[in-house]
């Protein structure tokens, strides 16, 4: 009998699953009613089997037929049984199976896929070890990737935490009113305020004091001061009481020394005796306490220390700024990159530039008419008019340019004028500066300020000390009209997932119309993105909504991070998207060259929440890098929309989605995208520079910055949105159709019945129309979104994505690739736009003969056309109506009997009459 022999060789990357981690895969592998599966390798991520498994062929003639299933699992100990659970999934098509060695030797082929499978190959006898470069191979031809219509992998998944907003807390609960969204976490918190009286403890007279906090392994230390025998700290401590060790918390006091540091005294404290304090109470006032020795004995001499120990919970205003205990290992300079903070994004304007024309400019070569162009530049900003039409010094050019101006308005817009002088070759012919903040303001549609005509300096004079001697009689002007636009939204995201839609003026902004609150609880599941540092990963999470950007703390070296914190956003619009983005913090150990690294994203649209209610769910992380989709955790937020003006959030969803400014006086398209990227990178600019900084890679992700660049998997995820709502109207049509061959005779009667009734009162076609769409939407009802939306691996076309395309669409801009792929993209890029270069020319075919119809370019076609018209004006004109009406509809809805399987003769005229197709070159 002859034998199929499966060898399992090997999987890297794959997802962990033990929620430490790791993973304990073995594999399954399903021909033809036979199964077989290999060891378990217990946590690894990227096991290696090499192990062969032995089928049975009952018929070589159905091989080509039959399909060989390789699953991957991980097997969950921890649940007891034999439980498992699904990994990822490799199918093999008999037909592509070689009946040799050799044949085996070429046709193995490697995949990144979204659930991480092993690399298995195929053949009846025995196998061998070569590899096939996958950039090289091509398309996959021999493994195909079978993945579920949903993968539950990536679903969202509900959850009831003890939240105060479902428990329903009574009303007197003070934390329950204020971080209802989160679970409340207590903490031990030690405030070192000072000491005074400090003994000395070197022989040349000087104390260099710091504090020691310590809870069991836990310790904390305050910064040391050189000599100083009165010190002032005033620094917090905060222990997380689920990692209490210890019932004793030791505050020492010690002196910095080149050898082994001295004791200098200490405080202890029983923690069942430390008080707990709720916010909004007062902050607990700090005490003197006095310093004891190592015997626990208090000496007089031996100075004291003023602190302040409580129970909190991360409600407590202190909760920001204390050094957590699992920062313990965390220097004081990197401290700050570890802490939650807020930031707001800089007031973002329009400016608009309209150079109109200059005159009696002087070049250095008397008599020659110059060709001028004008540069204008705001900060890094530049842009340059069109050459001036008219060769001369008196050039006119009557062009508009758009900037991104940011407050505190302090830059300089420098205007010059330049002439070509051919090559790269050019002559500063005059230049002027004006100070941003001294240009006038436009709000909403009035009249755009005056112009004005400005001199000209030549460069050799710009940078000089003038004085009225020196200034010249004659200069050369330029007229120029500068404006601040304040009636604009500056866009600085896509409008498709726009947090803010509000003008830049404050004073054209309308009323709030709710409050959303989100509450940023844990993650589960993180992938370790410091294995090779011997850390597992450190996750902080940022948020943005309107210009309220949000960072929680760092926590350091877990996989299953525990936040809790929660935050609140004024809504104007119900329309908008807030963004929550995760990341690693490369920056807890001083490396200021190091990126912060992206581990996932997740978008909310506010119009998708019903109002008042908790949304709970487990988001997952997903994050499409080199080698694929990658699924690196789970994210668990609490979220919740309340509407404070309903009428006013009614009202919003007639009203334009972007202020007036943009319908009156739109903005080129030629400027948009300029302008975006603009926006983008001052805000990434500014918010970097904040302290702690919000890293340059975390607002651009979070700000899709590359979101415009091509992408063949973009692409055809939009394609496939087309076609999914062009299949409502193919569904319509087909409905039709089957209405006109009679496929269901009851319900083609009930529809001639239905057009009788509509044709003899046609004042009942618009109540019918708005009464099926009213019934239809209370039907739909029961079948409403009970989850919020989140990022979609199938609809984005990334869980069957080729290599090659995400290769592509993360290649920087321009190309950094070898010429022969850049070739074969080029070549391929080609084969796509041929096939909508050929939709398009049909397109334009099909209006070309609407056109002709009444053009007399087949004037026999016309007159046909225009006989039959006339002929029937004049039947309709002595027929009432609903005759006409009825006759026609019955003639659509004929019995097949009836009809013919040619086609009609109004499609065949109009397949006849001529298109300009047959007139390109």
């Amino acid at each position: 009998m002859n034998k199929l022999v499966v060898e399992v060789v090997d999987a890297s990357d794959l997802m962990p699953k033990d929620g430490e981690g790791s993973a304990s895969p073995f594999v399954e592998v399903e021909f033809d009613e036979q199964q077989h599966r290999t060891e378990t390798k217990h946590k690894d991520l990227n096991p290696c089997w090499n192990e062969k498994l032995v089928f049975n062929i009952n018929n070589p003639r159905d091989l080509p037929h039959k399909t060989i299933e390789v699953l991957v699992y991980n097997h969950n100990d921890r649940k007891g049984g034999n439980h498992k659970n699904f990994l990822g999934r490799v199918r093999l098509s008999g037909a592509s199976i070689p009946l040799s060695e050799s044949q085996a030797s070429v046709e193995r082929t490697f995949h990144s896929i979204p659930a991480a499978a092993p690399a298995a190959k195929a053949f009846p006898a025995v196998e061998t070890q070569r590899r096939v470069d996958f950039a090289k191979a091509g398309p996959p031809n021999v493994m195909l990737m079978q993945i579920p219509k949903q993968n539950p992998e990536y679903a969202l998944v509900e959850t009831s935490p003890p939240l105060a907003a479902r428990l329903r807390y009574r009303v007197g609960d003070k934390i329950s009113t204020t971080y209802d969204l989160v679970e409340q976490m207590h903490y031990l918190y030690v405030n070192v305020v000072k000491a005074r009286d400090l003994p000395v403890m070197d022989i040349s007279g000087s104390l260099d004091p710091y504090v020691e906090v310590k809870l069991g392994n836990y310790k904390g230390l305050t910064k040391h001061l050189e000599k100083n025998q009165n010190p002032v700290w005033k620094q917090i401590f905060a222990f997380s009481k689920e990692r209490l060790q210890s019932n004793l918390l030791e505050v020492t006091v010690k002196d910095k020394d080149i050898g082994k540091d001295d004791f200098v005294g200490r405080v202890t404290f029983d923690l069942t005796e430390v008080p707990l304090r709720v916010p909004p109470d007062s902050p607990l006032a700090p005490q003197w306490y006095r310093l004891e020795d190592k015997k626990g004995q208090k000496i007089m001499n031996n100075g004291e220390i003023m602190l302040a120990v409580w129970m909190g919970t991360q409600a407590d205003e202190s909760f920001p700024e204390a050094w957590h205990s699992d920062a313990h290992n965390i220097s004081h300079s990197n401290l700050a990159n570890t802490r939650s903070k807020v930031y707001f994004s800089p007031k973002l304007y329009y400016l608009r530039v309209q150079v109109i024309e200059a005159q009696d400019l002087v070049p250095s070569e008397k008599g020659r008419a110059p060709d001028t162009v004008v540069r204008v530049q705001l900060g890094s900003q530049m842009r340059f008019t069109r050459p001036s039409q008219i060769r001369s010094t008196n050039p006119v050019w009557n062009d508009e340019l758009m900037f991104v101006a940011a407050e505190p308005l302090e830059d300089f817009i420098i205007v010059t004028v330049e002439e070509k002088l051919g090559g790269p070759n050019l002559e500063i012919l005059g230049r002027e500066i004006i100070y941003v903040r001294s240009v006038p303001p436009r709000h909403e549609t009035s009249k755009l300020p005056d112009s004005r005509w400005f001199n000209l300096r030549r460069p050799s004079a710009v940078g000089e000390e003038e004085t009225e001697k020196k200034k010249e009689k004659f200069s050369s002007k330029i007229h120029l009209r500068v404006c601040r636009e304040d009636g604009y939204h500056v866009l600085d995201e896509s409008t498709h997932f726009s947090s803010d839609l509000q003008p830049s003026s404050k004073h054209l902004r309308k009323k709030n119309i709710g409050i959303l609150e989100l509450g940023i609880l844990s993650a589960r599941n993180l992938l370790p993105m410091k294995g090779k540092e011997g850390r597992t990963t450190d996750a902080y999470c940022v948020v943005k909504y309107g210009n309220k950007w949000v960072r929680t703390r760092t926590l350091l070296d877990t996989l299953s991070p525990r936040w809790n914190e929660q935050y609140t956003w004024e809504v104007y619009d119900p329309c908008t998207v807030i963004t929550i983005g995760v990341f690693d913090n490369h920056h807890v150990n001083g490396s200021s060259d190091a990126r912060d690294q992206r581990i996932g994203k997740v978008r909310i649209r506010l119009s998708t929440l019903e109002t008042d209610r908790v949304y709970t769910h487990f988001y997952p992380l997903l994050v499409l890098q080199h080698n694929g989709l990658k699924k690196n955790g789970e994210l668990h937020l609490a979220v919740r929309f309340t509407c404070t003006a309903w009428v006013n959030m009614v009202a919003q969803y007639g009203r334009p989605l972007l202020p007036k400014m943009h319908y009156v006086q739109p903005i080129p398209v030629r400027h948009i995208d300029w302008l975006r990227h603009q926006a983008m990178q001052i805000v990434a600019a500014r918010l970097s520079r904040a302290e702690p900084p919000l890293r340059r890679e975390a607002v651009e992700y979070m700000l899709d910055v590359d979101y415009h660049m091509w992408s063949l998997r973009r692409s055809k995820a939009n394609f496939h949105r087309i076609m999914s709502l062009l299949s409502g109207v193919t569904a319509v049509c087909k409905w039709f159709a089957d209405i006109c061959t009679w496929r269901n005779p009851i319900t083609t009667c009930l529809v001639h019945v239905l057009f009788l009734i509509l044709v003899c009162y046609p004042e009942l076609i618009l109540p019918t129309i708005f009464l099926y769409l009213f019934v239809i939407g209370i039907w739909n009802y029961r079948f409403r979104p009970r989850q919020p939306p989140h990022m979609d691996a199938r609809l984005s076309q990334a869980e069957s994505v080729h290599p090659d395309e995400l290769d592509e669409e993360f290649d920087s801009f321009p190309t950094t690739r070898p010429s022969d792929i850049v070739r074969m993209r080029y070549d391929r890029l080609r084969s796509v736009a041929g096939r909508v270069q050929a939709v398009v020319g049909d397109l334009a075919t099909q209006g070309e003969r609407a056109q002709a119809i009444l053009s007399w370019r087949d004037s026999r076609a016309t007159s046909i056309f225009i006989i039959f018209s006339l002929i029937w004006a004049v039947f309709i004109y002595i027929t009432p109506f609903q005759v006409v009406a009825i006759l026609v509809g019955l003639y659509m809805l004929r019995h097949p009997r009836f009809r013919s399987k040619m086609p009609s003769v109004p499609v065949n005229f109009f397949k006849r009459l001529p298109s300009k197709s047959d007139m390109l070159i």
